[in-house]
């Protein structure tokens, strides 16, 4: 007689799989809570410690963690050495495997002690679903409530379940447990690691959306989210559109970033990973309004992001312009009455309490790819402002000081080169991903026209030279704010006195390549 072991935590159609397997002549072999529900299903069950001859010990910590289990699973039919020990030592051979793993990553997404997350740890289970898929030539591993149709149909069809299947399920099994070790390391690592890179991780992804292509049609493309982050655009609500694109993602990820940072009122325009116009206001319709007209030509089949309720005012102003996507925390029912007769465009609702987390929850780690391998870095997070230093003999005023700070915070979502340049809590110019400083003032200033004097200008980086003093001077820009730590920064300083500019020095720098 066959033999299938079942042993699961997600109990969802198990009973119906284990009458499947009866039906086709399988005793069934299982332990605990498992057991219990299939007796209670009136199926028959064999319990593993009469298989063993070990009873269950240590409050479930040690089931199935005997020769008579996983040399069952591990003999190799027909291989002299493995029939002889089977032989010697009574082991059957068991030929399929059905076990899906302890909740960890639910168990630690919610309030939890460290003891309850140790609890989680699944022990026998992997170790049974690595031992099948080792032995996929001779076993069926199944991990998963969505697998037990395609088995059950093989079997039925034709006696046996497939190799093409056993080896499909073999490595899906192996994916599994990666991901749910991956998941373990992490949580540990963040509570007990010594430092923020380990020297040997992974990463636990979950595949949420496979999308039509990647960046360009020749690509393919999909949307994973981290195992341990709560919310974040990988978990955003999708409430009418047409599917979201590759790029859609991105650039809806880079505008929420943006409109993340700020506590009141707040909208952001991106294009191409671009902020093109980023405002803040006393409401969301004002700050929308002031965002657009930052780049009245970039908006043009934009990403807008807002961190507040779409109301019924602002969504009047949003249908007016042709928009690929638009993302808040919500809409109201009249905004989503009226953003619905724009059939294809994507609103996504988006969870904005656990932003910071969501951010952090790869194991506060950002990932690119290289050739090769790939570079990993802690989120780039913000200093103290208590550091910062006016350096200048001019002082901002009031106004330029928030304005300063507004267009600071902008110029870290910017790429480098990038220069800010910001009035009345909006942004009028902004200069992106230039080789040199110069000429990302330049653009800046250029993109910013008669509205520049006035304003102030922000740079993530420090000025290796004079020279965008001497632009911000002539264009009349009044206050400046960039790290400062150039071996010039006197002949700079010197410049802005010159022109009686205020310049701070933050002391933090916020490339981004």
């Amino acid at each position: 007689m066959k033999r299938a072991l079942i042993s699961v935590y997600d109990k969802s159609g198990v009973a119906d799989l284990a009458r499947g397997l009866i039906e086709l002549g399988y005793e069934i072999i299982s332990s605990g809570g498992t057991a219990s529900l299939l007796r209670a299903h009136s199926i028959a069950v064999t319990e593993v410690r009469a298989v063993t001859g070990f009873p269950e010990m240590m409050e479930g910590r040690l089931k199935t963690l005997h020769p008579l289990i996983h040399g069952g699973i591990l003999m190799r039919r027909g291989h002299e050495s493995d029939e002889e020990s089977a032989k010697a030592h009574g082991l059957s051979p068991i030929d399929i495997v059905v076990v899906n793993l302890y909740p960890f990553a639910e168990t630690v997404s919610g309030e939890h002690s460290l003891t309850q997350a140790i609890e989680n740890i699944d022990i026998g289970g992997p170790a049974m679903v690595r031992a099948a898929a080792k032995n996929y030539a001779f076993v069926a591993v199944v991990t998963s409530p969505k697998q037990y149709g395609a088995v059950l149909g093989e079997l039925r069809e034709h006696g046996a379940v497939s190799t093409s299947l056993r080896q499909r399920l073999a490595a899906e099994a192996l994916l599994a447990t990666a991901y749910y070790d991956s998941i373990i390391s992490q949580y540990l690592w963040r509570a007990f690691g010594e430092s923020a890179l380990p020297a040997q991780m992974g990463l636990p992804l979950n595949l949420v959306l496979p999308l039509r292509y990647g960046e360009n049609p020749h690509q393919e493309g999909a949307l994973y989210a981290t195992a341990l982050a709560q919310g974040g655009l990988a978990r955003a609500e999708q409430l009418q559109g047409k599917e979201l694109s590759y790029c859609n993602i991105a650039d809806a990820d880079v505008a929420w970033a943006v409109v993340s940072e700020f506590t009141c009122p707040a909208v952001a325009v991106v294009k191409h990973a671009t902020p093109c116009g980023v405002a803040m206001g006393e409401t969301i319709h004002e700050a929308y309004l002031k965002a657009e007209a930052g780049d009245r030509i970039s908006i043009f089949g934009g990403i807008v992001a807002l961190n507040r309720e779409v109301d019924e005012v602002t969504a009047e102003a949003l249908s007016k312009i042709f928009l690929e996507v638009v993302v808040a925390p919500c809409f109201t029912g009249a905004a989503r009455r009226i953003l619905g007769t724009k059939k294809n465009l994507r609103l996504l609702a988006l969870d904005d309490s656990a932003e910071g987390e969501a951010r952090a929850a790869g194991g506060n780690w950002e990932v690119r790819s290289i050739a090769g391998g790939y570079l990993l870095q802690t989120p780039d997070t913000w200093g103290t402002t208590e550091q910062w230093q006016v350096v200048t003999a001019a002082q901002p005023t009031p106004a330029a000081e928030s304005d300063l700070l507004f267009a600071w915070v902008v110029a870290k979502h910017v790429k480098s080169n990038a220069i800010v340049i910001a009035k009345g809590g909006a942004t009028i110019g902004i200069g992106t991903g230039q080789p040199n400083r110069i000429d990302a003032a330049r653009q800046a200033i250029e993109r910013a026209g008669a509205g520049v004097k006035g304003a102030v200008l922000a740079s993530e980086a420090f000025f290796p030279l004079p020279d965008v003093l001497e632009v911000c001077g002539r264009a009349g820009i009044v206050a400046v704010i960039q790290p400062g730590g150039a071996l010039r920064d006197a002949e700079s300083i010197a410049v802005a006195n010159a022109y009686g500019l205020a310049m701070l020095h933050t002391k933090e720098r916020h490339f981004k390549h």
